[in-house]
This record gives structure tokens, C-alpha cells and sequence, in this order.
């Protein structure tokens, strides 16, 4: 059986990894990951079997145009040769996948994302979501022309509420742009989606304590008293 790759592009983050989903699920291809371009336009990529990858990337398309992506772009490539997976770079990330494989530290969570055009608007979003259900932020994604996707884990009710609340602050602050909930991600769009590097599992308690050579230097930047020079001017000669 011939390797073949497939791509399909759509302009919003949560709706390319809503296809993505439902591509590793509707035939046997790998997700590769994806690439963000500026203009908010995101490919997924995937591998396998020609039969496979055009059954994948025609279930992409039809899930596209549900969700009203008029600047659909996809492709299907039969026998790649080595050096376009070697400069993509395809091969570098199959590895990573299979040196991964099986882990994640949010594993078995479902996945919300939430995408809104502006950052003030994803940020109030977020912030509705974590306090009206018990979800985690996992990362934020940016992908150009103003489109920032906010990514929660949590039980898939805890997600469903999370993204309604996120749904009403958004619109109320900015524009909500696209939403995407999935309910039991595989382990390769677990490995494909961001995480935060500064991710943590509990809740950061706040303040946060200041180190005490920096307190020392805030109290002496309080208490300093400003100089201003004075100048006098020369006295008149009689």
C-alpha cells in the first residue's frame, strides 16, 4: 500500500481541529499536525493509505462547508517523494509522534476551544470559562487576523458549560468567531494540540509572594523622595 498525504485548510483554529478529529476517526490516517499561516488560515495534515486519505480529506470537506468555510483549500498527494516529507517537515514529526505516543499530561480530557477575533475578547472569555466550570486552560493559539483560540480540558459537561458561558462573554466584549467541542480526542490530536509550557494542573494562589531583595527595591522606589533641581537665577549687577 502506497503512503499518500492529505491537507485541508480552512481560516479558524477550532474548526481545523474539529476536522482533524473527524478525520483520524472516519479512516486510518495519522495526523501529522498543523501548520498556521498567516491571514488565520490553518492546514491539517495527514498520512496514510490513498484510499484512506481521500475517504479522510472528503470527511473534511464536507465538515468544512458545515461550518460555512468559504475559503476551503485541500489536497491529496498519491506517492509523495522522500524529499518533500523531509523538508515540510513530515518525517521529523512522526517521529515525535511515535516518541510521544501515549502520553500527555491532559490526557483523557475532553477538548473546548474557543476562538474570538481580538485578544481582549478570548481573555474575558477565558476567564468566564475557568470560574463557571471546573475546567483548566490549557494554551491559547494565535493564527493572525485578530483570531485567538482559548483551549480548556475538562469532563465533556464541564467543557459544554465552559463554552457557553465563554460564548456570551465573548460576544459581549469583542466577536466570537468559531467554537468546537470534542468530546474524546485520540492520542495524535492530543500530541498535536498546544499546551502551554507554564501549564499547571492546580490554581495558582495569588498574590504571588515577592522575592525580598525585590520587595526591599519596591519599598526604596516608595519612599524615594524625587529630586528636582532649582535654579536660581544670577544676581543683577548694580
Amino acid at each position: 500500500m502506497s503512503t499518500s498525504l492529505g491537507l485541508i485548510q480552512t481560516r479558524s483554529f477550532p474548526v481545523i481541529v474539529r476536522i482533524a478529529d473527524a478525520m483520524t476517526k472516519s479512516a486510518g490516517v495519522t495526523l501529522i499536525g498543523f501548520e498556521k499561516t498567516s491571514g488565520g488560515y490553518c492546514t491539517a495534515i495527514v498520512r496514510g493509505g490513498i484510499a484512506d486519505v481521500r475517504i479522510a480529506i472528503e470527511e473534511g470537506i464536507e465538515l468544512a462547508r458545515h461550518f460555512d468555510q468559504e475559503e476551503l483549500s485541500s489536497l491529496v498527494i498519491p506517492r509523495p517523494l522522500p524529499n518533500l516529507e523531509v523538508v515540510l517537515p513530515i518525517s521529523n514529526k512522526l517521529s515525535q509522534l511515535a516518541q510521544n505516543r501515549g502520553y500527555s499530561r491532559l490526557s483523557n480530557l475532553a477538548v473546548g476551544l474557543l476562538e474570538t477575533r481580538g485578544f481582549p475578547a478570548m481573555v474575558g472569555a477565558a476567564d468566564t470559562m475557568l470560574k463557571t466550570a471546573d475546567v483548566q486552560l490549557a494554551a491559547y493559539e494565535t493564527i493572525g487576523d485578530g483570531l485567538c483560540t482559548a483551549i480548556i480540558r475538562g469532563t465533556v459537561a464541564n467543557v459544554a458549560i465552559a463554552i457557553d458561558a465563554g460564548m456570551y462573554e465573548a460576544e459581549r466584549i469583542g466577536e466570537l468567531h468559531a467554537i468546537a467541542v470534542i468530546p474524546r480526542p485520540l492520542d495524535e490530536l492530543e500530541q498535536a494540540l498546544p499546551v502551554a509550557s507554564c501549564f499547571v494542573a492546580q490554581p495558582v494562589s495569588l498574590p504571588v509572594a515577592i522575592p525580598q531583595a525585590q520587595e526591599q527595591e519596591v519599598q526604596r522606589s516608595d519612599t524615594a523622595v524625587e529630586r528636582i533641581p532649582v535654579y536660581l537665577e544670577p544676581p543683577e549687577t548694580p
